[in-house]
């Protein structure tokens, strides 16, 4: 889509580094430079006045993604496309999002009602929960971890999503401030949602999840 738009050498094109690294290297593929801004800390999708706050003479497009199932601002992102002269593109999530939905919604609704001791996701109705993420604030410590290494040793696989952001990758290294993609990075844990989990597989996480949650103490 970049090449058939004429995007290629000299020309800059913003993406978010919260997410997996394809999308920077098919920005690098087409022969221009992918520009890193900060995302929104509730959907973790780009910000839109962050992407209107790095956007400079050679900036030709915005490429807009998914995440989690949350839906990105496309509207406001739009907007700020279209005050720059910028081509704005939508990248989709992965096929099957919408395989087995409806639990998938049930389940992550169970979960939020009865999780303690993180920070649950604040949903809405377009949210697909493909993951669902919650955030273990952290006080100095590697909390996040310590609480993944907790919750595995109960019986509950947890992982977190987005080990390190695109513009601390060496291929990719830049430096830019993107406070809320560095938090994001250290304090995201994804908790199992799937459709087909019984009633007393979600009873064990939250049961993992809580009994833990006396160690954490939010930052100050």
């Amino acid at each position: 889509m970049l090449r058939a738009a004429g995007i290629g050498a000299g020309d800059e094109v913003v993406v978010s580094a919260y997410g997996d690294a394809e999308t920077a290297e098919d920005v690098v593929l087409a022969g221009a430079m992918p520009v890193f801004a900060d995302i929104d800390p509730a959907s973790y999708c780009l910000a839109p006045d962050a992407v209107a706050d790095v956007v400079s003479p050679r900036t030709a497009a915005v490429i807009v993604e998914h995440r989690f199932g949350n839906q990105a601002d496309v509207r406001r992102l739009r907007d700020v496309g279209e005050r720059h002269g910028l081509l704005v593109l939508e990248r989709n999530e992965s096929e099957g999002v919408t395989e087995g939905l409806a639990r998938r919604r049930a389940h992550a609704a169970y979960l939020s009602g009865r999780l303690s001791g993180v920070m649950t996701p604040e949903g809405g109705a377009d949210h697909s929960y493909q993951q669902y993420v919650v955030r273990v604030p952290g006080n100095g410590r590697p909390d996040r971890d310590a609480f993944a290494r907790a919750v595995r040793a109960r019986g509950v696989n947890c992982w977190v999503p987005v080990k390190t952001p695109m513009h601390r990758l060496p291929q990719f290294r830049r430096d830019v401030c993107l406070p809320q993609t560095e938090r994001a990075a250290d304090e995201t844990l994804a908790l199992p949602v799937d459709a087909s989990m019984s009633r007393r597989d979600l009873q064990r996480v939250v049961s993992a999840c809580n009994a833990l949650g006396g160690l954490l103490q939010p930052a100050f």
